[in-house]
């Protein structure tokens, strides 16, 4: 088992990474505070892994469960209010904590549950998928969409515990599995120019799911995205450069419907969206795109543009984005690769080139 720390002060927790962990209620035990427990999951997971955790959990006085139907297409207020309805009906106080059974976007929903439920309670997390273990359930986002714009509706609340057993991922559907690597890719990409070198040699293993290859990729993923937060826990700086290819991404999602693009499959195009602006305006190599765009290819994700999205579809879904300040799109960009930066001034003919290059009309 491999452990590292989000060091946050008060607020900081541990990332337990390993094999069997569902099944070690010792991790539960250090983690949650009270007597009262409410499993959050859903349809697809809950079959495979609930009673293992229900059977981890069973020192606990009070242990209750919701299952949640399965989907980007969920995420709303709607589905958040089935957990405020189960908390209430069973009783549920301060003292409770919530554990995210479940993908990232049951994590996403737990959290913010956790943290309007009584002005907040606490929440520990067990990813379950890939994107999950080395995005979404690290940094305390939480959240639902809103039909005009993903994560618009959501808080910032830390976890007490995220706990990644790797053995979820010998269920996950392939596709799940790449759209996961997506954000592998991502750290590479902004920050760890050796961790990107390191993929571009073993993608295979990642693909065949060997568990060693596995654990070093999430383990390395997390060790980024932790020191990230910890420097900029609320995202009023350099946190933002964790969201490279998700504005792109986002309006993608938003205009084909939430669900039928997977997020890691639309921050797949979206990277190679900014990575190609990052070329337009003289900062990166093509040789760097076309690496990036090669190792996705190997990952079995998109790199370029819905056949049917305009250039107008992106600049209307972005105009919205939660990285407009002051009436001004801020995009991640690459100064060299390893290396992300924060820019408000992209000119609208590049960024309409840039789209065009990766195939929008």
């Amino acid at each position: 088992m491999h452990s590292l720390q989000v060091d946050l002060g008060d607020r900081s927790y541990p990332i337990l990474i390993g094999s069997g962990l569902l099944k070690a209620p010792e991790y539960f035990e250090q983690a949650i505070r009270g007597k009262q427990v409410l499993v959050v999951t859903n349809e697809t997971i809950a079959p495979l892994y609930l009673e293992t955790v229900l059977t981890a959990l069973k020192g606990f006085s009070k242990v209750d469960t919701v299952q949640l139907p399965d989907g980007e297409a969920f995420k709303t207020l709607d589905t958040v209010n089935r957990v405020f309805d189960t908390l209430l009906e069973k009783r549920h106080d301060r003292s409770t904590t919530i554990v995210a059974l479940g993908g990232g976007v049951v994590g996403d929903m737990s959290g913010f549950a956790a943290a309007c439920y009584q002005r907040g309670v606490d929440f520990v997390q067990v990813p379950t998928t890939l994107l999950s273990q080395v995005d979404s359930s690290v940094g305390g986002k939480t959240g639902v969409n809103h039909p005009l714009g993903k994560n618009m509706v959501g808080a910032f609340y830390q976890p007490q515990l995220v706990l990644i057993d790797i053995d979820t991922l010998m269920t996950l559907p392939d596709r799940e599995l790449s759209a996961g690597i997506a954000e592998v890719i991502k750290y590479g990409m902004i920050c760890d120019a050796p961790f990107f070198e390191w993929l571009e040699v073993n993608m295979g293993a990642l693909l065949a799911r060997e568990p060693d290859a596995l654990a070093y990729a999430i383990e390395r993923s997390c060790t980024d995205k932790a020191a990230v937060v910890a420097e900029d826990e609320r995202e009023s700086g350099r946190r933002a450069i964790l969201n490279f290819g998700h504005t792109f991404g986002h309006a993608i999602e938003a205009v084909q419907g939430y669900g039928n693009w997977l997020h890691g499959e639309a921050v797949a195009a979206g990277m190679v969206m900014a990575a190609e602006l990052s070329h337009l305006r003289g900062w990166i190599p093509e040789r760097d795109v076309e690496r990036l765009k090669a190792l996705l290819s190997q990952a079995n994700l998109p790199q370029r543009s819905p056949a049917d999205m305009h250039v107008d579809d992106y600049l209307r879904a972005m105009s919205v984005d939660k990285k407009v300040k002051d009436g001004k799109l801020r995009l991640v960009l690459l100064r060299a690769l390893g290396d992300a930066q924060i820019i408000d001034d992209t000119p609208r003919d590049q960024l309409v080139d840039a789209l065009r290059a990766c195939g929008a009309k």
